[in-house]
């Protein structure tokens, strides 16, 4: 299919040929009608890709911040791959469209392939010709409502959104600071609302067509109409409410809206204008200042866009869906006319000449649609168409190794999943490994396939896993997805005979561990890698060999500085994700039992309130203990792990893969790194691919991934029962 798709740090615009996505659980496959352009928000982003480096740090403070707190805390190297990986990738336009269901997931009951629906969200109703769409982000179309009217459903839920901050009442007067497309659509809400509403605009064709829909009186803000507009209205009082509608620099909208307001009187903020405040002319008038955040509750809730998990009526009246379906019940009633804002009707495959002429300002206009090929052409004369936690025995099936490869043949791999890890610490090494073929990858988006292919030379971008999976050419697959899906993902590609490198964590659960583990029995293949990469991590395995043998029990202390997770992480998602201890302490679990060569006996565990932080035992056969203290309130500037090993009259210590030293009868200092933090990607990789190749037997033997799984996820449980977890010893 195509999609159109721009390259954050070329400014390039392009339609590209991508996957199909997949259809989902929770949503449906949506075959575009028409999509619209938002002429505000999407040309400041294409705008915005134009810049140079620095123009574009200029333009996003936050984000500079962000890389800043980053170098802290991985180093230069690691950073800049990362932050390049994401400008040097092609992204997504496009947030408002209509489209026909093509395909129903699992769990979807209110719609049926065939119905025409409007969809949002600027990860879900893109500029493509598919998109799959959760369930909270779409609504059925009124019978008789067109379809390229219908595409306007986003942008005017963003516009309804913002009128509701307003709280407007019957016979109020409002001023609405700017007239593009979500003014145009604030003006007719607030009139079909029974308000008088004056308009601001420099541009005398938007406030003609303000005036055409609804507004009482339209004016440049620099003029006196505007004033001379509102003190005819309000008897000189003032307006009841202003929307900021405008864009730009320009600090006039927020001067305009505290010298025409009433006394305590309403300023609602839509668009994204500049907000220096006079303080004096909002403290005098008391105004009260108000955020519109875009469609409306729900918006950047995970829970209830990806999940599908809405909000109780009785509780939260108007939703981002239920605003989504009033506006189109307004729009197919009359009362809300979007026709008139229709500049320009494109055909989607003159969607890049259909931008450079927007940017140019060679096209004028309020709103653009684009018109889809095929179905869409059948919509738009149709309308709507059809406590104690027991270690799984490892029972292997056949054997540690299998037969080896000619030498001359390269290991063909797979990868299921493209996210940030995969595209900055994996595919980088691997890209540029001798004897190793990319051959596909899979994700369920599509453009994250086609970016991944693009940067790393895969063979082939998919969205079907069934079919990299009976592909007989690939050797391996890397599954490196969220972590709620890898313990099947494993049991599915070991069933299917291939050799697999699964990310942290094995399993979020007992049950999906034992899954794991039937795989290999049923199918005899034990092929198995989880990335528990610091174990092979250089300056760390020095530091070991320093230290030398260790002859009597080790006191280990491992302090994990993991920081606060940023607001919208999935990380945060535990109903499906899992705690955040389960999804990565398996590293540290891991990297103490490599350290002290054996597997953990126990697991005592306790945490401050809401679990935040953690402090975890771990006690090993001999009599050695391990304490990891897993923290998230710490200071971002201290490091982020360090490590200290005591026994035999001896230390090891490391700091953050920065550093390692070893103290005895003689005293070991590394140098310090002088580039970045190894972790111990490479290495760990070069290990697999060897085994791969060779058959030989995997870098770490199945049992202490399976002791380490069980231990991380022992800690729940210790958690829950407030005593000591006893685990059974496979080794």
């Amino acid at each position: 299919m195509k999609q159109v798709v721009q390259n954050y740090k070329s400014g390039e615009l392009a339609v590209l040929d991508v996957p199909v996505p997949g259809c989902k659980p929770g949503g449906v496959l949506v075959r575009s009608a028409y999509s619209l352009i938002s002429t505000g928000t999407e040309l400041m982003k294409v705008s915005e890709a134009g810049m140079s480096m620095l123009g574009k740090a200029r333009s996003r403070p936050d984000q500079v911040a962000k890389v800043m707190q980053s170098v802290a805390t991985n180093g230069v190297p690691a950073t800049y791959r990362k932050v390049m990986g994401k400008l040097d990738s092609y992204t997504p336009l496009g947030y408002s469209l209509c489209g026909v269901v093509e395909q129903v997931g699992t769990g979807v009951d209110d719609v049926k392939v065939g119905d025409l629906v409007a969809c949002a969200g600027n990860e879900h109703a893109l500029h493509a010709e598919l998109n799959w769409v959760p369930k909270n982000l779409y609504t059925p179309v009124p019978d008789g409502l067109a379809p390229r009217h219908a595409a306007f459903g986003t942008v005017g839920s963003i516009a309804m959104q913002g009128v509701r901050q307003g709280e407007p009442q019957l016979g109020e007067v409002a001023l609405v600071i700017g007239l593009g497309l979500i003014g145009q659509l604030v003006v007719q809400l607030l009139t079909a609302a029974g308000v008088r509403v004056v308009g601001a605009d420099p541009d005398p064709t938007r406030c003609e067509l303000a005036e055409r829909l609804g507004a009482a009186a339209c004016g440049d803000p620099a003029s006196a109409a505007v004033e001379a507009a509102v003190a005819e209205l309000t008897d000189g009082h003032g307006v009841d409410q202003v929307y900021l509608a405008a864009g730009g620099g320009s600090n006039q909208p927020v001067e305009l809206a505290a010298r025409l307001c009433r006394d305590r009187g309403r300023v609602v903020d839509i668009g994204k204008c500049r907000l220096d405040l006079p303080w004096n002319a909002y403290y005098e008038k008391e105004l009260d200042v108000r955020f519109s955040r875009s469609y409306g509750p729900g918006r950047y809730d995970p829970e209830y866009e990806l999940e599908g998990r809405d909000y109780p009526i009785g509780y939260v009246r108007w939703t981002e869906r239920r605003n989504l379906a009033c506006f189109l019940d307004l729009v197919a009633r009359g009362s809300v006319d979007v026709e008139p804002l229709v500049s320009h009707v494109a055909d989607f495959d003159d969607a890049v000449e259909t931008y450079r002429r927007l940017k140019d300002g060679e096209l004028k206009a309020v709103a653009v649609l684009f018109r889809y090929p095929g179905q869409a052409a059948e919509a738009k004369e149709g309308e709507a168409q059809a406590p104690s936690v027991a270690v799984p025995a490892v029972r292997r099936g056949g054997g540690a190794a299998t037969p080896g490869r000619a030498a001359t043949v390269p290991v063909r791999l797979a990868f299921v999943g493209a996210g940030n890890y995969a595209t900055s610490m994996l595919l980088p090494h691997l890209a540029q490994r001798d004897g190793v073929e990319l051959s596909t990858v899979v994700t369920t988006t599509a453009l994250s396939a086609a970016n991944a292919q693009r940067k790393f030379g895969f063979a082939q971008a998919t969205t079907d896993l069934d079919a990299v999976l009976g592909d007989k050419s690939v050797d391996a697959v890397f599954v490196v997805t969220r972590h709620s899906s890898h313990a099947e993902l494993t049991r599915k590609a070991l069933l299917a005979g291939k050799t697999v490198f699964v990310e942290k964590p094995l399993a979020l659960t007992e049950d999906e561990l034992a899954g794991v583990l039937a795989a290999v029995e049923e199918s005899g293949n034990d092929r198995l890698q989880v990335g528990f990469n610091r174990r092979f991590a250089p300056l760390l395995q020095e530091a070991r060999d320093r230290f030398g043998v260790r002859t009597g029990p080790a006191n280990l202390r491992y302090l994990v500085n993991a920081g606060r997770l940023q607001h919208g992480s999935w990380y945060l998602q535990q109903g499906t994700e899992g705690s955040r201890f389960a999804g990565e302490g398996g590293h540290f679990i891991d990297t103490a039992s490599w350290l002290l060569e054996a597997d953990p006996v126990s697991v005592y565990a306790v945490a401050t309130s809401g679990n935040d932080d953690l402090q975890v035992v771990l006690r090993y056969p001999d009599g050695s203990t391990a304490t990891i203290s897993y923290v998230t309130t710490g200071a971002p500037g201290f490091p982020k792990e360090t490590l200290d090993l005591v026994a035999d009259g001896k230390v090891l210590r490391l700091d953050d893969f920065v550093r390692a030293s070893v103290y005895g009868r003689k005293r070991w200092v590394s140098s310090r790194l002088p580039k970045a933090r190894d972790k111990g990607q490479n290495a760990e990789l070069a290990a697999f691919i060897k085994a791969v190749c060779t058959g030989g037997p995997m870098p770490v033997p199945l049992e202490s991934l399976v002791a380490t799984t069980a231990a991380t996820l022992a800690v729940q449980a210790g958690l829950a029962g407030g005593a000591p977890v006893t685990l059974a010893r496979t080794r």
